[in-house]
């Protein structure tokens, strides 16, 4: 289980990224909550991270990048919509993570064969594995 420093920087990386388009939408935000809800957060520390800047902490296993960026990629389709910013955001975000920009691409280009552009975790777990063998 992430550190709390640590929980705060994952809501905080995903509100940034949420904010991206100038504005939160209510789903991004309801699916935000749910996060911050499953990371134990209280809804009045999940809200003052809209207005406050948190020190960005990488996560440091394999494992809870891979979790982070499918997160990433449930908020960025969580509203049906998606543009060049946020696709742009998602993989610098990854590349940051230290993720192979090959598995990003071809988890980004993938997404449109399933429902709501929701990949399964464990395809998700299966590209990224076939990139570091």
């Amino acid at each position: 289980m992430p550190t709390n420093k640590e929980k705060l920087s994952i809501l905080s990386e995903m509100i940034s990224f949420a904010k991206l388009n100038d504005e939160v939408k209510k789903s991004e935000y309801d699916f935000l909550f749910s996060v911050a809800q499953q990371l134990q957060i209280s809804k009045k520390t999940f809200d003052s991270l809209f207005t406050s800047n948190v020190e960005h902490v990488i996560p440091k296993s394999q494992s809870e990048r891979l979790l982070q960026f499918h997160r990433l990629v449930l908020l960025m389709n969580v509203d049906n919509e998606q543009d060049i910013n946020e696709v742009k955001g998602i993989y610098d975000i990854g590349l940051k993570m230290g993720l192979p920009p090959g598995a990003i691409q071809q988890v980004l280009a993938i997404m449109h064969k399933y429902a709501n552009k929701i990949v399964p975790p464990e395809v998700l777990i299966s590209i990224f594995k076939a990139h570091y063998n």
